[in-house]
């Protein structure tokens, strides 16, 4: 790893709490990994980045020498992996011509209420598949808050769709300890495959018309979150 991609790993880590407030849970991430496999043969997508690249790389847990450690190669995994692989993965918006429609969709939110993309049309929105035990999207996630803040009288709007197979009892406590500011809902695979979210964090830019102007998989910097928003507001 050059040093620059190690600049980019410690500005991201900065943006976590201190290491005592985030313990790697092996346990979830193995049992998680056993869980996917056995699903892969009548599944077409999977979480592989969760627990999988540590155990692929045979480096076990407890030899660590830190949380931090732990915390640094996974981020460092998912910058490599994401950069390799996914051409969709974006800093700039695609031509309005090109773009397709975002697949509507009705959730509830933490309060009960109901949320359809379609009624926030006129609004630019930033859509985020994440979950409360993805650590990228725990990076991201202030900046999402300091997003809906700025933003939302300007007409935006921060959708969260959390994929955390407990639900609501891992959501609503993560909403309340982080503040969250913005419409969370709980979704599902079949959603998740609309969009073609295989990975997490993925994130869509949907402009004003309900369009995709552009995706973003994996963890990628705050800037290019701002510049395509101010290009969407700028059409």
């Amino acid at each position: 790893m050059d040093s620059n991609k190690d600049q980019w790993v410690e500005d991201r880590l900065a943006a976590l709490r201190p290491d005592i407030d985030w313990q790697p849970d092996t346990s979830r991430g193995l049992a998680r990994l056993h869980e996917r496999l056995e699903k892969k043969s009548h599944r077409k997508r999977t979480w592989g980045w969760v627990a999988a690249g540590v155990v692929a790389a045979g480096v076990p847990l407890m030899a660590l020498p830190s949380t931090r450690a732990f915390a640094q190669r996974c981020v460092s995994a998912c910058v490599d992996q994401f950069s390799r692989v996914s051409s969709t993965a974006s800093s700039g918006t695609v031509k309005p011509q090109y773009r397709r429609m975002a697949p509507d969709f009705v959730l509830n939110d933490a309060s009960g209420k109901p949320v359809r993309l379609s009624d926030l049309r006129g609004k630019v929105v930033l859509l985020n598949f994440w979950a409360t035990w993805c650590a990228p999207c725990r990076v991201e996630i202030p900046w999402f808050v300091e997003f809906q803040k700025t933003n939302q009288d300007a007409g935006f709007t921060t959708l969260g769709v959390s994929l955390d197979e407990d639900g609501w009892d891992a959501v609503k406590p993560y909403i309340d300890q982080h503040k969250i500011n913005y419409p969370v809902m709980v979704g599902n695979d079949d959603l998740a495959q609309m969009y073609g979210a295989a990975s997490l964090p993925t994130t869509f830019i949907i402009d004003k018309s309900g369009r995709i102007a552009a995706t973003h998989v994996g963890l990628c910097g705050k800037s290019e979150y701002e510049g395509d928003i101010r290009a969407v507001f700028n059409e």
